[in-house]
C-alpha cells in the first residue's frame, strides 16, 4: 500500500470533525462517568445492612449480606402502595399536561406575526425552568403564607378570614400539578417550537392556497408532522414515571406533616430512611425505581415500535 493510500485510509477513519467532536462530548463523557457510572457501583448497598466502620469503601465491604431483605422491608411497608399510588398517580398527570400544553403553546407561539414578542414571551416561560425549588418554595410560601400570604391578605382585604393554605389537603393536589407544569412548560415547550421551526414551509403555503385556516393548518399538518417528536418525549417521560421531583414534594409543601397522603412518593421516601440511617433500603428503593423506570421505557418503546416503527426511539 503507497503513503497516499494509507493516508486516505486513516484520513476515513479519523479526521479533524472526528476531533473537534471528540472534544466536544468529552465533557459530557467526564460527567456520565462521574456522576452516572461510577455511583452505579453504589447499588450493592441494596443488599446490605450498610453501618457505618470507617471510610464507605471499608463500611460497605464489612456490611453483613442480607440479600433481598431490603426489598421486603419495602414492601411490607404500610405506606407503601399509597407511596406508589402517589409517585404513578402525579407522573400520569405531569406526562399528559406537559405534553398538550407545550404543544399548544409551542404552535400558538409559532404563529406570531412579532417575532420579537415570540422571543419575549419564549423567555418568561423558560426562565423557571432554571429557578431551584428552594427558590420556589419561598415564591409559594409568599403566596400562601397565613399571616403575610399575598392570598390571604386578598382574602382579609374583601372581609373573608384567612386559611391555613399548608393544612388544607384538598388544594395541594392542584398546587402541585400547577407547579410542575409551570417550571418545566418552557422547556418543552422550546423543544417542539424548535421543531416546529424546521418543518416545511410548502405544506403551509400549499395548505393557505386550500383555503386552510390557521386552526386546520395546526390540526392537519402541524400536529402529524410532531408525531415523532411527541412521541420522542412520551417514551422518555415514562422512563421516569416510578420517579418524583423531590424539591417539589419537599420543599414546596415545606415538609408539612398535614400534608402526608398528598405528598409522600418515592424520592421522599428514600429521603426519610437516609436520615433514619437506614442507608441499605433507601437504596433498595433507589435500584427498584431504576429497574422499573428501564422496564417502562423499554416497553414503551417496544409498544411504539408496534405500532409505529418509525416514531420508536430505538
Amino acid at each position: 500500500m503507497t503513503k497516499v493510500q494509507t493516508r486516505a485510509v486513516k484520513k476515513r477513519f479519523w479526521s479533524k470533525d472526528d476531533t473537534e467532536l471528540t472534544v466536544m462530548a468529552l465533557p459530557s463523557f467526564i460527567w456520565y462517568v462521574l456522576f452516572c457510572f461510577i455511583p452505579m457501583f453504589g447499588v450493592i448497598l441494596a443488599f446490605k445492612d450498610y453501618r457505618i466502620s470507617g471510610n464507605f469503601f471499608k463500611s460497605m465491604w464489612d456490611s453483613a449480606w442480607v440479600g433481598i431483605n431490603n426489598f421486603k422491608f419495602i414492601f411490607a411497608s404500610p405506606d407503601i402502595w399509597m407511596i406508589i399510588r402517589n409517585t404513578l398517580g402525579y407522573n400520569a398527570v405531569f406526562i399528559v399536561l406537559n405534553i398538550v400544553v407545550p404543544v399548544i403553546l409551542a404552535i400558538i407561539i409559532s404563529q406570531l406575526r412579532s417575532k420579537r414578542m415570540g422571543k419575549i414571551y419564549q423567555t418568561a416561560m423558560f426562565l423557571p425552568y432554571f429557578l431551584s425549588w428552594v427558590v420556589i418554595s419561598s415564591l409559594v410560601w409568599a403566596f400562601l403564607s397565613y399571616e403575610r400570604g399575598l392570598f390571604n391578605r386578598m382574602i382579609t382585604d374583601v372581609g373573608g378570614e384567612a386559611v391555613q393554605w399548608y393544612m388544607k389537603k384538598e388544594f395541594w393536589p392542584g398546587f402541585l400539578v400547577f407547579m410542575n407544569l409551570w417550571k418545566s412548560l418552557g422547556y418543552s415547550m422550546v423543544i417542539y417550537l424548535a421543531a416546529i421551526t424546521g418543518l416545511d414551509v410548502s405544506y403551509y403555503e400549499a395548505a393557505v392556497i386550500d383555503g386552510a385556516s390557521r386552526l386546520q393548518q395546526a390540526r392537519f399538518i402541524t400536529v402529524p408532522l410532531l408525531k415523532t417528536v411527541i412521541i420522542l418525549m412520551f417514551i422518555l417521560a415514562v422512563g421516569r414515571i416510578f420517579y418524583a421531583d423531590f424539591g417539589l414534594f419537599y420543599q414546596v409543601p415545606r415538609d408539612s406533616n398535614t400534608l402526608y397522603n398528598q405528598v409522600y412518593v418515592i424520592d421522599v421516601y428514600v429521603y426519610k430512611m437516609l436520615l433514619n440511617s437506614t442507608t441499605g433500603m433507601a437504596s433498595a428503593a433507589a435500584a427498584l425505581q431504576a429497574v422499573v423506570g428501564c422496564v417502562t421505557i423499554l416497553t414503551a418503546n417496544w409498544i411504539v415500535r408496534k405500532v409505529d416503527p418509525e416514531s420508536a426511539m430505538m
